[in-house]
């Protein structure tokens, strides 16, 4: 790791200090994109992380960035910060192909809103990632960066490799499932995943209206959050969003929390199955946080969860990607296309009683939320698997996206293998900046007990 931080020269530098090195000019956007893409040459063959890379589009946009720094202009919170964007995310004159055969030279004629967003704040858009077909289980062709014969998780494979990779230091994924917080287990990143609704979707690939959020992946929390609090906001075309201010992320996650912070550790559904590696990781940081961690047990109901969740996305499922039935059928793949019959035999009336269970679980999920910080599980039930046939399991993520509750991976265990193994952070529903504090804190805590031991 050491001499992969030293290859990755001014990529190395945490994504605060990079920021205000470009904001002053102590550094310039051009020399910035040439390091991502010296790196990307160097480790791109091996990671397979891109589905759309220009160079040259690449660089004529740090350029003209570059220019309106030192034309005094005024320049936005991510002035120069290079993002990859999964390539689910319409952007106008830039190919967007979902992972799919049926989308192929598909180019946009608009900007999703998020995009907007990022380059209203002087990001430079690197280019499109990998993700799996149509961002569900049939997946592409990236591999882990930690050892290319494992899984790097799905769907937002591309985006979560690319910034393990060092290729980019921020991403935009999505998640319906786990494809936020797997991947960045999985890959060994820190992936954020909002409370639903806090990042409008217009102008991204939709699988399910009830569940899809938009997420992001960094290095550090205090990317992850800068990031998206750029990205929060209100889209009149996304009914999921609503008009409220945004939080200060970013002022918030580097705050000292008021109080110590507390947990509470809850064996999710499924955790018995999970790696014993992952399992005695756990063990052994619930008993460094000694008083400040105690176990929750969940009601009985949660059990139908993963069930509940299913149904939401397969029904609407079916109803969303109905255009590439009539396309192309025979040209999406086994996964897909099970998923979608699926659906299609899922009665009103049960569609319409599963989603009630959202605000049932949000409910029970209060006497929790009363005693602690954040919840505190797996993000994965250990590292990535061996093969690319699978993007892995989402047992432990399905839940929180099912509840919308905000949802952080930290990259704090390491299995025997050497591969990267992640924590799961959840915070009530709404709380994301208290979520990101707290994972700052834990963060460092960790860090601090490391380097005592």
């Amino acid at each position: 790791m050491a001499r992969q931080v030293a290859e990755m020269g001014v990529l190395s530098l945490p994504l605060i200090e990079l920021r205000d090195r470009l904001a002053s000019g102590a550094l310039r956007v051009p020399e910035v994109a040439r390091a991502c893409l010296d790196r990307i040459r160097a480790v791109e063959p091996g990671v397979q992380a891109w589905a759309w890379l220009d160079e040259d589009h690449i660089m004529a946009e740090a350029n003209r960035l570059e220019g309106l720094r030192r034309a005094g202009a005024p320049i936005g919170p991510l002035h120069g910060l290079p993002v990859a964007l999964k390539d689910v995310i319409d952007t106008r004159a830039i190919p967007t192909e979902n992972g799919c055969a049926l989308d192929r030279g598909r180019v946009p004629e608009r900007d999703a809103a998020l995009v907007a967003q990022l380059k209203a704040a002087g990001a430079l858009i690197m280019g499109k990632t990998v993700t799996t077909e149509l961002a569900f289980l049939h997946p592409g062709k990236t591999r882990n960066p930690h050892n290319p014969a494992h899984t790097p998780g799905g769907s937002s494979q591309g985006s979560a490799a690319a910034v393990a990779a060092g290729m980019v230091p921020l991403a935009v994924g999505t998640q319906t499932g786990g494809s936020v917080i797997r991947p960045a287990s999985y890959c060994g990143v820190v992936g954020f995943k909002p409370s639903f609704g806090r990042i409008p979707r217009s102008g991204v690939l939709m699988q399910s209206p009830t569940l899809d959020t938009i997420g992001v992946f960094a290095r550090e929390v205090e990317g992850a959050a800068l990031l998206a609090e750029v990205l929060f906001g209100h889209d009149p075309a996304d009914p999921a969003t609503e008009p409220l201010a945004p939080p200060r992320l970013l002022d918030t996650a580097r705050a000292q929390p008021p109080v110590t912070p507390s947990f509470a550790f809850v064996r999710l559904p499924g955790f018995d199955a999970a790696h014993p590696e992952m399992q005695d990781a756990l063990a052994e940081l619930t008993g460094l946080l000694g008083d400040q961690v105690f176990e929750a047990p969940l009601p009985r109901a949660f059990d139908d969860a993963a069930a509940l969740r299913e149904r939401i996305n397969f029904a609407e499922m079916a109803k969303c990607y109905y255009a590439y039935e009539r396309r192309g059928w025979d040209q999406l793949s086994a996964e897909t296309r099970d998923a979608m019959e699926q659906g299609r035999a899922i009665s009103a009336r049960d569609y319409l009683a599963a989603l009630d269970w959202r605000d049932i679980f949000n409910a029970a999920l209060e006497e929790i939320f009363a005693r602690c910080d954040a919840i505190l599980c797996p993000a994965a039930p250990g590292p990535a698997p061996e093969g690319l046939g699978s993007t892995g399991s989402s047992i432990f993520n399905g839940i929180w996206t099912l509840t919308g509750s905000p949802a952080i991976t930290l990259p704090l265990f390491t299995a025997e293998n050497g591969l990267p193994m992640g924590l799961q952070l959840v915070g009530r529903r709404g709380d994301d900046a208290r979520l990101l504090r707290t994972a700052a804190w834990l963060s460092r805590h960790v860090a601090t007990l490391s380097t005592e031991t």
